[in-house]
C-alpha cells in the first residue's frame, strides 16, 4: 500500500512542475488493475490523471527482463503461498548483481536468479532468540539466523537485512550483526533507516 502514497507524492510534483520524464512501476499483471482500483479510490483525480500517461504501470512476467537506469533488471514470482509477488535481479554497470526476494523469505524457486549474487536484500523478520516473542513464520518472515545461514549457502558476498520487527531500533545493528556473523561469513548489513549504500 505504499505504492499508493508514492504515486500521490509524484503525481502532486507533476502538477506542481517539479517532477521530470514519467514514473514507472513495473509489477506483475494482476497488480496492475488493483493498483488503479485503490488509487482511483484514495487519491484526487487531479493527481490519478496522470496514470498511463505519465505513471506507467508497467506489467511483467516471471522471468521477463526489462532495461531500468541503464541495467537489466530480471523480474521472477517468489512462489508465495500468501500472494503472488515478484522478486528481481539487476545487473549492476559494473557487473555485480542485486538481488531482491521480495516481502518473503527465500524460495529454492528463486535459487538460478539469486544463487551467487554479489547482493541480496533478504527480510528478517525478528532475532531468532525472539521467534516464540514476535512469530515470524505466521507472518510468511524468517530470522537473522535463517537469513544468514541462507546467504552463507547460496554464495552470497553482501547481505543487507530489512523488513524487521521495531522494538529494538537503537540497538538493531548491534544485535542483528551479532547473531548473523554466527551463520555468515560475507558481509553483513543491517541499515538504519534513511542509510544509503553506494553499489
Amino acid at each position: 500500500l505504499g505504492l499508493i502514497w508514492l504515486i500521490r507524492m509524484i503525481g502532486q510534483k507533476m502538477n506542481q512542475g517539479k517532477y521530470e520524464g514519467d514514473l514507472y512501476i513495473y509489477c506483475h499483471g494482476e497488480l496492475v488493475s488493483v493498483i488503479e482500483t485503490i488509487a482511483g479510490l484514495t487519491i484526487q483525480k487531479k493527481v490519478t490523471k496522470h496514470i498511463g500517461k505519465r505513471i506507467l504501470l508497467t506489467s511483467v512476467e516471471s522471468g521477463e527482463s526489462k532495461e531500468i537506469l541503464g541495467c537489466p533488471v530480471t523480474f521472477f514470482d517468489i512462489g508465495s503461498t500468501k500472494a503472488k509477488q515478484f522478486g528481481f535481479s539487476m545487473l549492476l554497470p559494473d557487473q555485480k548483481k542485486l538481488s531482491c526476494c521480495g516481502d518473503e523469505p527465500y524460495n529454492v524457486c528463486e535459487e538460478s536468479y539469486v544463487k551467487g549474487s554479489d547482493w541480496l536484500m533478504h527480510e528478517a523478520f525478528c532475532l531468532y532468540e525472539e521467534a516464540d516473542k514476535f512469530k515470524p513464520y505466521e507472518k510468511h518472515h524468517s530470522t537473522v539466523k535463517e537469513a544468514c545461514q541462507l546467504a552463507e549457502k547460496l554464495k552470497i558476498k553482501n547481505l543487507l537485512l530489512y523488513h524487521t520487527e521495531d522494538t529494538h531500533i537503537r540497538e538493531r545493528k548491534k544485535l542483528y550483526s551479532e547473531e548473523g556473523k554466527k551463520y555468515y561469513s560475507g558481509n553483513l548489513h543491517v541499515p538504519d533507516d534513511g542509510e544509503v549504500f553506494a553499489l
